[in-house]
């Protein structure tokens, strides 16, 4: 500044205009400004705003040390003596002035004779102006100023944060005198005026990852609400005056803690985005935790301890905040007449419940966490609300280095109980949640930068409890009340740690499984419902992903969700879950296009139920799917194999084989334009397998092997048209034999061929047809006595009605064959059910 002040009088001696010194002054501004990363580097919070607050004092004393020497020149009075005062508001008369944020300043005068001050005041806005320094000013006569402050509370908030910058000091005692008349009027009014304002604001700025460090949740105005109020009621000019009165050292050590955070955030943003910045936006993450100083760990970015810790500051400052304003302006909002009502209202010593709120004494004494667990659990169901007294109250129970079983057993009957979020929403808002629930500490304030949650992992579990409570849906509504106890407790458990696995490198699905079976464990939960449990928690995701990405009208969608829920009671179950899940995002989230698609999703399984076999069939086909996603083979294949194998149809094919054999079929089948053929031949039996295209006279292909004993025979529907035989004889054959039967193999390829059979002898009652196997494949199922050339004889009249297989399953057990065949409904089937009949029986 000093080089500054020498430019001026150099300028001033030259008899320079306005426009010039304003020049001066603006490259001297300009020039702090691009410093101020270098001072961040060293001064990051509240010491970052004081220094930046002086500096701008500083400009602020030169423009208006050279407006008094241009208008009073050689007979310059004393600054004291002029009556004028510059005073600073807001966030700059508390210090706190950010880059670039308005600088609110009041020019206080006396109309006093003699003096010509409008000239001086008017050009000392338009200097400040030109000098790029961005003032909200305003002008006040000192015997106006308390009737200005009444007409808007936007000013008496503004004004009670006052610091003199420079001017008259005496005209600055007479306006403090008037302050103590500002902070006394109305008092009641401002009170609930600001209160109302205060909530205002919280619905417009909820908590959100992407916060507003300003007006937002947790923000800096949360902050300046505690001093509002302390000023207000008590004249303090400090909150930490109040340590002891309102609030220990400790509370008010943690709380300060957190508010330097947000300090520091704020000034970070201003200083990236090079203007008044108040979000945090996922864009400027990165930049924002390198400016604070984060540096990438192996097990967290970051990006993600910065917002971490932003986001653990932002629920400190709310919580106290919230409490220590109720607690301050109780006086205020005390209406006797309520007196008769607590009286009516008590449930026990210091306990009141009235309109399922729940309140007791500031000045109640902390009790064990035993002690207030049973409390808890005694309290009704209807309980909705607990009040900020009550908050405070829990806030302060003494905890146990760990916890005992008859903590754990009050602890999970709570848990299990219906209406779980009040209760679930205390113990968070007191920093009891990981107490209770030890396995979420990984979840507390743990963003989600996946584009789709809005809230962090904690917050959105929380609003998950709540959907539960709150359910607006009547088609979910019906389901949820049609559940038993047992269930709904099931159905809290698993909202609870549905996203327990999340903030680690692991699939958060099958993570949060684990946690929970080690908890249901250590809780001696029934292992039914554990196992219940554990499915919806690795399947949250699974119902609302096949309603909004996939086919929910096909009957493969529909069979491969069933097989993978299993029953009817988990898909109620995930139903539920899922509405929860979703309405946890935002409100805005749970549309009519997604509820009417869960809703679809929902009633085309329910038949599905019905067919107990083929639900068990689909559940185990999905468990090897599982199998095959894990192993290294399945990773390295490209993407476009990976579709087509898991998309292969048949069910069978997925039975009988192990995970690396259905893998190495589908790369086989891959580049294959006709057929090809595998002859296995061991010491104790031969197979054929054979991958085709082309069609295959499959009855002509058995009947020309009809001198070995078939032990067993399998078709399966591969993808893009292609099927996969294998046939598995009893015996193996002479090696000078195989060339025989690869002319056999490469000769079934004509579908001209015919070969006469033996008609076996099979009874009308040992074969079941059923044409309402699924949408598109009927059943047809033999079980007669194992004869020589039966399956040949089956496959040659399916051959003369062209009738497709999609896949077979060929048996014999004690003399008796049991053949399953899946065929495909092209219309050749059961339009000749009879016909068939009475060609393969006697």
């Amino acid at each position: 500044m000093t080089d500054l002040n020498i430019k001026i009088e150099e300028l001033i001696s030259q008899n320079a205009q306005d426009f010039e010194i304003a020049k001066a002054i603006k490259l001297e501004i300009k020039s702090y400004l691009d410093s101020l990363d270098e001072i961040f580097a060293t001064n990051q919070g509240k010491d970052f705003f004081i220094k930046h607050t002086k500096k701008i004092d500083a400009f602020v004393q030169i423009l208006y040390k050279y407006l008094l020497r241009k208008h009073f020149g050689d007979f310059l009075p004393m600054s004291n003596t002029i009556p004028i005062s510059l005073i600073a508001l807001g966030s700059y008369g508390r210090e706190q002035l950010c880059i670039y944020s308005d600088i609110d300043i009041m020019v206080l005068y006396k109309d006093i004779p003699g003096f010509n001050l409008k000239p001086i005041m008017e050009e000392f806005m338009i200097l400040a102006w030109d000098s790029g320094l961005k003032l909200g000013s305003r002008v006040h006569e000192i015997s106006e100023i308390e009737e200005a402050v009444k007409t808007d509370i936007t000013i008496k908030t503004s004004i009670l944060e006052s610091r003199l910058i420079y001017g008259s000091k005496q005209l600055w005692f007479h306006f403090q005198n008037r302050l103590n008349n500002i902070r006394l009027f109305n008092q009641k009014e401002f009170i609930l005026e600001k209160i109302a304002e205060h909530k205002q604001r919280l619905l417009k700025y909820p908590l959100d990852m992407q916060a507003n460090i300003k007006d937002g949740y947790g923000g800096m105005r949360e902050s300046n609400m505690i001093f509002w109020m302390a000023n207000v009621i008590h004249g303090v000019n400090n909150t930490k005056d109040l340590i002891n009165i309102e609030f220990t050292e400790l509370e008010y050590k943690e709380y300060r803690s957190s508010l330097e955070y947000i300090f520091r955030v704020r000034n970070a943003l201003h200083l990236l985005a090079k203007k008044k910045l108040d979000q945090v936006t996922f864009d400027i993450m990165p930049d924002l935790a390198s400016k604070l100083g984060f540096k990438d760990s192996p097990n967290l970015t970051k990006e993600r301890q910065c917002i971490a810790k932003l986001l653990g500051s932002l629920h400190i400052i709310h919580r106290f905040s919230s409490i220590i304003v109720k607690k301050l302006i109780r006086p205020f909002i005390f209406n006797t007449n309520n007196i008769s009502i607590l009286r009516s209202s008590r449930t026990s010593k210091n306990i009141y419940i009235h309109n399922n709120r729940v309140y007791t004494s500031y000045n109640r004494k902390s009790i064990s966490l035993f002690n207030l667990l049973k409390e808890l659990q005694n309290f009704p169901i209807t309980v909705s609300k607990f009040d900020n007294s009550y908050l405070y109250f829990v806030s302060k129970t003494k905890i146990p280095s760990t916890l005992n079983t008859k903590e754990m057993k009050i602890i999970i009957d709570i848990l299990q109980k219906e209406n779980l979020y009040p209760v679930l929403k205390l113990f968070y808002n007191s920093q009891l949640f990981t107490t209770i629930l030890p396995d979420t500490k990984k979840i507390i304030n743990q963003p989600q930068f996946d584009g789709y949650h809005r809230h962090p992992v904690d917050i959105h579990t929380l609003y998950a409890i709540k959907a539960l409570s709150r359910i607006k849906d009547d088609f979910v509504k019906d389901i949820y009340n049609s559940l038993n106890t047992d269930e709904k407790s099931m159905l809290n458990l698993s909202v609870l740690f549905h996203d327990v696995g999340k903030g680690r490198s692991v699939d958060h699905h099958i993570l949060g499984e684990s946690i929970f079976k080690k908890f249901a464990k250590s809780i001696n939960l029934d292992p039914k419902k554990t196992a219940i449990v554990s499915k919806l928690i690795r399947y949250h995701n699974m119902m609302n992903k096949i309603a909004t990405r996939e086919d929910i009208y096909s009957q493969n969608v529909i069979l491969h969700f069933t097989g993978l829920i299993k029953t009817q009671q988990s898909l109620k179950l995930l139903y539920v879950l899922t509405y929860a899940d979703i309405n946890a995002v935002a409100s805005n989230i749970y549309k009519s296009n997604t509820s009417k698609l869960l809703r679809e999703l929902y009633t085309q399984s329910l038949p599905a139920f019905e067919n107990v076999e083929l639900v068990q069939v689909n559940a185990r086909r999905f468990a090897k799917e599982e199998a095959i996603k894990k192993t290294k083979q399945f990773e390295a294949l490209p993407l476009v194999i990976k579709k087509k194998l898991l998309s292969i149809e048949s069910n069978q094919l997925f039975l009988k084989f192990k995970a690396l054999d259905i893998i190495d079929i589908a790369v086989k089948a891959k580049d294959i334009q006709t057929m090809n053929y595998k002859i296995y031949n061991t010491s104790e039996n031969l197979i054929i397998s054979i991958i085709r295209v082309a069609p295959l006279n499959f009855g002509f292909l058995l009947g020309k092997l009809g001198f070995l004993d078939v032990k067993s025979t399998g078709i399966y529907k591969l993808y893009d048209d292609k099927k996969f035989f294998q046939i598995e004889f009893n015996q193996s054959v002479e090696e000078e034999d195989i060339p025989y039967i690869q002319e056999i193999i490469e000769n079934s390829f004509d579908m001209s061929k015919i070969l006469k059979m033996k008609k076996p002898i099979i009874k009308k009652d040992e074969i079941l047809i059923d044409c309402n196997h699924t949408e598109k494949l009927a059943k047809m199922q033999v079980t007669t006595l194992e004869q020589k050339g039966i399956l040949s004889y089956i496959a040659t009249i399916f051959d003369q009605f062209n009738i497709e297989i999609h896949s077979a399953k060929i048996h014999s057990t004690k003399r008796r064959a049991n053949d399953l065949f899946l065929i495909e409904k092209n219309g050749n089937f059961c339009s000749n059910k009879e016909k068939i009949l009475d060609l393969l029986t006697t």
